[in-house]
């Protein structure tokens, strides 16, 4: 993998931050879920050069990305399709993890010319009680500092997280301790845009696309999963058993063998 870049772009007046993970292959645009980072995508961009060009944004209130309050679903599509488009990137495979792949597949439905392929990890066409148990993680008590990075992660896990991992890769040094670069309260309010039915959305589209579930999921239901594979055409599902809702976690090199073998045939 060529050496990765990280940069800002000012995207419809918001400032937002990027990993560009380098090479000359083909661009693959990719979308973390809530309280991600751009950099969770580096063994994914490592197995899948030089072939493809790995360029991971970090979304509104993420990461290193300015936050203006606004976390509606539409506001994260529109900051995605004119992202690629400043890039000069379309049509792009687009991957999205979660609320990246509920974005990713809108994108795919509403900006059809920017987007060639669709790899959708965990993302649901249904974000509602009971369809998905669990849509909202509610982190409003979470520590917001604390004194060493394992006290942090101590915090959070006694919330009942069994690995906070995932969250820690947004976890930061600031002058009065450890915290989080993503704050509490917008995480809350963006999950709870993101309750919805997004069906017309995942069935607009006709690209081929990939979707990825992790059979242990606490989020998307294996009984949605494979409806959603069922009702779209040219869709392909890829089950991992033993895998929750992070497969590129629990899994990475079967996940990345998955999006590559997928992305050869596209």
């Amino acid at each position: 993998m060529s050496a990765f870049r990280t940069g800002h772009a000012t995207v419809r007046g918001l400032r937002l931050a990027y990993t560009d993970f380098g090479g000359t292959g083909r661009p693959l645009l990719a979308l973390h879920g809530h309280f991600g980072r751009a950099r969770m995508f580096a063994p994914l961009a490592a197995a899948l050069g030089p072939a493809h060009r790995v360029i991971a944004l970090e979304q509104r209130g993420h990461g290193h990305s300015a936050r203006n309050g606004d976390f509606r679903p539409d506001q994260y599509l529109a900051d995605a399709a004119a992202f690629l488009r400043h890039l000069d990137a379309g049509p792009a495979a687009v991957l999205g993890h979660s609320a990246g792949g509920v974005t990713a597949f809108r994108l795919a439905a509403r900006h059809p010319q920017l987007v060639r392929a669709l790899v959708v990890e965990e993302g649901g066409a249904d974000n509602r009680q009971p369809q998905a148990p669990h849509p909202v993680l509610d982190v409003s008590d979470w520590p917001r500092r604390a004194p060493t990075l394992a006290a942090l992660r101590g915090g959070v896990e006694a919330r009942g997280i069994p690995d906070a991992g995932y969250f820690l890769e947004s976890a930061t040094e600031y002058d009065d301790g450890w915290g989080f670069l993503f704050d509490h309260d917008d995480m809350v309010a963006s999950q709870r845009a993101l309750i919805g039915d997004w069906w017309p959305d995942w069935l607009a589209s006709t690209c081929p696309a990939l979707l990825v579930h992790g059979l242990d999921s606490f989020v998307l239901p294996t009984a949605m999963a494979r409806e959603m594979a069922e009702r779209r055409p040219g869709t392909t599902l890829e089950e991992f058993p033993g895998c929750g809702h992070w497969v590129h976690d629990d899994e990475p090199e079967g996940f990345a063998r998955a999006v590559g073998a997928f992305l050869a045939t596209v």
